[in-house]
């Protein structure tokens, strides 16, 4: 376990050179000037000096090798420049809004939890009648509608109409329920069918074929060995949905108003405010790695064959 650990920091440090490398080309070839974007005028009525002065002030003057040194010596520092439009430091700026973004990720996550398995473990414990055949309904009607409309009819239906919960903005648990709902419904989709077929699959074990000869219980058959098995496809998808996870949350931060990670990004593409950019790409990367390092070390509590001594499961 040591091993994979010092194995996944390497990958760590790799993943951060490579998005550097990748965010730094990136908003060189990006079209669009932020020197004029600050400045709020065109290159023909702005004045020489003035640009000269912000290009300077902002490095754009350096050679590219130069101001990617500094970029990268930055990183090292844990210094990620400061925002073109707001002077702050984007590395402050990331810690503060981190607790609004993961709010609204673990309030999915609990809804997701919450709708895909009841739903498919009613699906697997009766393959072919109406449990599953509702299920696959249900979870082909939540992978179809795009969450930005799912959004606007819940906050037409609970906001509008019946005006139980706010419609945007942050402040309260009520303010959670809407964004919450509408990220974990698109998750509960995927996994709801996901579990339905690694449990189809588990129940097909000899395993399992022996401990009901045993005369176990069905439930605890299902719910102690069957399941187990059945997490780990479920678990690795969702180490590797991570990424499509925070990308949920920026529609999702915009369609509710929410300060978060997502509305931060966005506001600083139109603004071509880089290093927020630069910021946001790598504190991303750095989550998904972390992520999926949890994710290969809970293998090892959820199927107990699965040993790290030499990377191979024994």
């Amino acid at each position: 376990m040591l091993r994979l650990i010092r194995e996944r920091l390497v990958q760590l440090v790799l993943v951060l050179f490579l998005l550097s490398t990748f965010t730094f080309a990136l908003m060189k070839l990006a079209p669009g000037d932020p020197v004029l974007a600050l400045l709020k005028v065109d290159q023909v009525s702005a004045t020489q000096a003035e640009e000269a002065a912000l290009r300077s002030q902002l490095g754009f003057d350096l050679p590219v090798h130069e101001q990617y040194g500094q970029w990268l010596w930055g990183i090292l520092q844990f210094d990620l420049g400061d925002s073109y439009m707001t002077d702050r430091p984007v590395l402050d700026m990331i810690i503060e809004r981190i607790p609004i973004t993961f709010q609204m990720a673990f309030g999915g996550i609990v809804v997701m939890i919450v709708i895909a398995f009841p739903l498919g473990l009613l699906a697997a414990m009766y393959p072919g009648r109406l449990p599953d055949h509702l299920s696959r309904l249900l979870a082909l009607i939540g992978s179809s509608i795009p969450s930005f409309w799912m959004g606007l009819m819940l906050m037409y239906a609970f906001s509008y109409k019946l005006q139980w919960l706010p419609t945007m903005g942050t402040g309260s648990f009520k303010h959670t329920i809407l964004p919450s709902i509408t990220l974990g419904l698109a998750l509960a989709a995927v996994y709801a069918r996901l579990l339905r077929s690694g449990l189809l699959d588990s129940l097909s074990q000899e395993y399992i074929r022996a401990a009901r000869a045993r005369g176990i219980a069905e439930w605890r058959i299902l719910t102690k060995h069957a399941l187990r098995a059945a997490l780990l496809p479920v678990v690795t998808v969702f180490g590797m949905s991570v990424g499509h996870l925070l990308a949920g949350t920026v529609v999702v931060e915009i369609l509710f108003a929410w300060p978060g990670l997502g509305s931060m990004a966005v506001e600083a593409i139109f603004s071509r405010d880089y290093p927020v950019i630069q910021g946001y790409v790598l504190m991303t990367g750095v989550f998904v790695v972390i992520v999926n390092l949890l994710v290969d070390l809970s293998y090892g509590l959820l199927d107990p064959r699965i040993r790290y001594g030499k990377g191979e499961p024994s």
